[in-house]
């Protein structure tokens, strides 16, 4: 045990140690409380006494919730060693989250949101109190969960911090190699003699770095062998950079430097934040000084990002769901052309519907008025491209194998590469799982909103199909028309029976919990190989068991990745090509409907004009009536005609019903002309 007047620890409870002191979970005598004490070795004196006293004055200076807090300075009773006593994070850091098998390909999107807004605050903090911290990373980045479950990012270990102005520089090297920048690395880690001085932006250098590493699960700047291994290569991958790449690597010994653009495929991070994000990594993992970035631009467009608003939105055509990043204040019009960037289809050809109503989207109005979505209940857009499905990397690609003799170091690694793959799959499953609802769920409201299933009104065509035989051609076109709605109705009614069958066998669906059974078992042996790796040996029985625990691990690998294939790849795919034999019949009914439309609006143009003439002719024959009556009041009656004719009198009467008759009917007409305009507001959009 060891202790200060206040504070007190045993040397077994290690959180981390360094070059020039080790950190120790303490509690305060009197309290109680958890906090985390760094106790300076031997070497730290050695150093110029500024040095030694700098990192007390810079956490002194410092105040931010994103920034680890100082308790107090104390010392040691015997050797009277300097102490920082400083809050204590129970969750560790960022570094063993990402170390974490279920983080071996990145931290989720809402995780990676959260770690990119603490360290901007965070750093934002130092800059504005003029100090450069000269270790970012994950390493130096705690987390500590939130009374509500949140997590929280601190940035910690200002041992390399110094105050420095933006304009100011220095030439003393601090920092770990495979975070830092290229010119720091040539002479810290190459040790090769240059009078280069260093400025603020070599933190942008580590934090790039670092913010790759979150969201990709791996270093961007990888040699063949590794960053430790091959350092020359390493140094030729970071200064070598082209403009605009992210990553490189060497896939082979001596081959070629590979440069990416773009994050791998692999992460789990959505194509619209990535689209933010990447030409901010491209512009502060620049080698040059000059070219690089400066703070004030970096938190202006990292803030962007994080004042940005996510609306979900499912493409039923790619069955593909997106993340569109956009402003609350944006426009309609905005969002669309973002929609547009992420799947192709031009903003005159977006159809939405949400929760099963059609959104009709006025491009000048505000995009707060688009409704609050999630990933279970995003906007469905609805157009004619064929669905692509999700593009994916297979898991069964990134499995690692276990070499055949015992190396407790090596099956350590492997077998947390292989439960890595593993999550990896699980996650997948859940993708494609979800994505087979979300196509049958926007599938059944496009099919529903274009049809006339549950609409009391299509009574209305059935009986305007019965009208008089006075214009029995109009009777004829709308009869025509009731018994193509009648075939559609039943043609839609068959198809939501097989959506209603498909969505009830999406829900039975196993494949997931299979997935996590092997996942647990794989997770156990991985723990007791975890302990293992730090005994020197095994004996004999230990060993056979752990060569059991290999073969079971491989098995259950085996397993896992034969149902994610079998049960989940094969049914996704199996889903897309119905979905898309689906779709066309949608679209067949839509503009079958449409043609519907126009026929009774043609009746009803037709019925319109017919009117017109009858009320043309009831007006003459009543203006014929009245001078006949004139006349008669002055005249004889005339003879008996041999043959009785229609008086001016009946004509008037007849006309007068049949123009009754036609008001009807140019009603009726007109009521079902509003119906089919109504079932065919939405207009099917062309290929794009």
């Amino acid at each position: 045990m060891q202790s200060t007047a206040n504070y007190l620890w045993h040397t077994d409870d290690l959180l981390g140690q360094g070059a020039t002191a080790s950190v120790y979970k303490a509690r305060n005598k009197k309290s109680g409380e958890l906090v985390a004490v760094k106790v300076f070795n031997t070497t730290s004196y050695l150093r110029p006494r500024e040095v030694q006293v700098r990192e007390f004055e810079v956490l002194r200076k410092l105040n931010h919730q994103n920034i680890i807090k100082l308790f107090a300075v104390e010392e040691t009773g015997g050797s009277r060693q300097k102490v920082l006593v400083m809050e204590y994070c129970s969750s560790g850091s960022l570094l063993s989250v990402l170390e974490s098998p279920e983080n071996a390909f990145g931290l989720p999107e809402d995780e990676f949101l959260v770690v990119l807004r603490c360290v901007v605050a965070g750093m934002n903090h130092l800059r504005e109190n003029g100090i450069v911290h000269r270790d970012i990373k994950p390493g130096n980045i705690m987390r500590l969960v939130g009374e509500e479950g949140q997590s929280i990012y601190k940035l910690t270990d200002f041992g390399a911090a110094r105050e420095l102005d933006d304009d100011e520089k220095f030439v003393s090297v601090y920092g770990t190699e495979e975070y830092l920048h290229p010119d720091m690395y040539e002479r810290a880690v190459l040790r090769k003699p240059q009078q280069k001085a260093f400025g603020v932006t070599v933190d942008l250098w580590s934090i790039g770095v670092t913010l790759y590493h979150a969201a990709t699960g791996s270093l961007p700047f990888i040699p063949f062998g590794g960053p430790r291994r091959n350092k020359e290569i390493m140094y030729r991958i970071t200064t070598e950079k082209p403009a605009g790449a992210i990553a490189g690597a060497q896939r082979r010994e001596n081959g070629p430097l590979e440069w990416s653009y773009t994050l791998p495929i692999t992460c789990q991070l959505s194509l619209g934040l990535q689209s933010q994000l990447v030409p901010i990594l491209a512009n502060i993992l620049e080698v040059e000084q000059a070219k690089c970035w400066g703070f004030d631009q970096f938190f202006a467009e990292t803030s962007d990002i994080l004042q940005r608003v996510v609306i979900h939105v499912f493409s039923l055509s790619q069955a593909v769901l997106h993340h569109v990043y956009i402003h609350a204040h944006n426009t309609i019009a905005i969002f669309q052309e973002a929609v547009h960037k992420q799947t192709s289809v031009a903003p005159r050809h977006q159809e939405y519907l949400f929760e099963g109503h059609l959104c009709v989207l006025e491009p000048s109005i505000s995009a707060q008025h688009i409704a609050h979505t999630t990933a279970s209940s995003p906007l469905t857009l609805f157009s004619t491209a064929i669905p692509k499905g999700l593009a994916f990397r297979d898991p069964a690609l990134d499995v690692p194998k276990f070499v055949p003799k015992v190396d407790l170091q090596a099956d350590y690694n492997t077998a947390k590469g292989v439960l890595g793959a593993g999550y990896q799959a699980l996650r997948l499953a859940r993708v494609l799982l979800d994505g087979q609802e979300l196509m049958l769920r926007g599938l059944h409201w496009v099919m529903w909103s274009s049809s006339v299933a549950g609409m009391p009104e299509i009574q209305e065509l059935k009986v305007a199909a019965e009208l008089r035989s006075r214009l029995r051609t109009l009777a004829e076109v709308l009869s025509r028309c009731s018994q193509n709605i009648t075939e559609t109705q039943e043609s839609l009614s068959s198809l939501s029976q097989e959506l209603v069958k498909s969505r009830d066998q999406v829900h039975e669906d196993r494949s997931i919990q299979q997935i996590q059974c092997c996942l647990d078992k794989m997770n156990f042996i991985y723990k007791q190989f975890k302990k293992s790796r730090m005994r020197p040996g095994l004996g004999y029985n230990e060993e056979q068991i752990h060569k059991l625990d290999k073969m079971n691990f491989s098995h259950l690998a085996k397993r896992l990745l034969q149902v994610f294939q079998e049960e989940c790849v094969q049914k996704y795919q199996a889903s897309l090509v119905t979905h898309g034999k689906r779709m066309r019949v949608v679209h067949e009914t839509r503009n079958h409907l449409r043609l519907v439309g126009c026929s009774v609006a043609a009746c009803n143009t037709e019925a319109q004009g017919v009117q017109e003439s009858l009320s043309k002719i009831l007006e003459e024959l009543s203006h014929q009536l009245l001078q006949d009556r004139a006349k008669g009041a002055q005249a004889s009656p005339p003879p008996i005609a041999p043959y009785p004719s229609p008086t001016p009198k009946d004509l008037l009467l007849h006309m007068q019903e049949l123009c009754e008759g036609m008001k009807l009917l140019a009603s009726d007409l007109l009521d079902n002309n509003r119906i089919i305009e109504r079932l065919n507001r939405v207009p099917a959009a062309p290929d794009v």
